[in-house]
């Protein structure tokens, strides 16, 4: 008992530490600054299951959303009127059928704002997904399904495994027909 004792305060200790290793690499890195740049980093780092619809900006899309803000009679390039902000968005959305994140939308100041953030695509494509899509060289092979081990069907290694007495579980629903578990065989009872 004191044992396992002992063994949860290291660890929690040396979890301890590594928080606050991490909270000063975090405090050394400048902050990026809030912009649609740094918004597209981030949304491009994240990788999957992003909440984005897809978006290609049209060509005209500039030209379009100058005829909005003529439409409605902006004065400036400014978007200081809360109201004014809202139906100008309202109506590009209207136009341009792509909505601004509620995220972004105290980032667009300016209607060269709104013409930025309406000229950048977004690409929903998860990267592994996308990596289908890229002719890699000829070295280079991702392996998109991974192959499982059975020593009752493979005979690279005369079905000797490097993990004898570790089991080969299926425990998906979804790769169950496709892939074949394997129960060790246990050298005692």
């Amino acid at each position: 008992m004191a044992a396992n004792l002992r063994k949860t305060l290291i660890v929690a200790g040396n979890m301890r530490r590594g928080f606050a290793s991490a909270a000063k690499v975090a405090k050394s890195q400048p902050a990026k600054t809030n912009s649609l740049t740094a918004v597209g980093e981030s949304i491009a780092a994240k990788g999957f299951l992003r909440p984005h619809k897809p978006y290609t900006p049209p060509a005209d899309a500039a030209d379009r959303i100058r005829s909005v803000a003529s439409s409605l009679q902006l004065k400036g390039d400014n978007l200081d009127n809360l109201s004014e902000k809202f139906q100008f968005l309202s109506a590009c959305f209207q136009e341009l059928k792509h909505g601004v994140p509620n995220s972004q939308v105290h980032e667009l100041n300016t209607i060269s704002d709104v013409i930025t953030f309406y000229q950048t695509s977004v690409d929903t494509t998860v990267p592994l997904d996308a990596l289908k899509r890229v002719e890699l060289p000829e070295n280079l092979h991702i392996q998109y399904d991974y192959v499982r081990f059975n020593p009752e069907t493979d005979t690279k290694f005369n079905g000797k495994t490097a993990f004898p007495k570790s089991s080969t579980l299926v425990t998906g629903l979804k790769y169950r027909g496709k892939y074949e578990g394997n129960e060790a065989k246990r050298s005692w009872p």
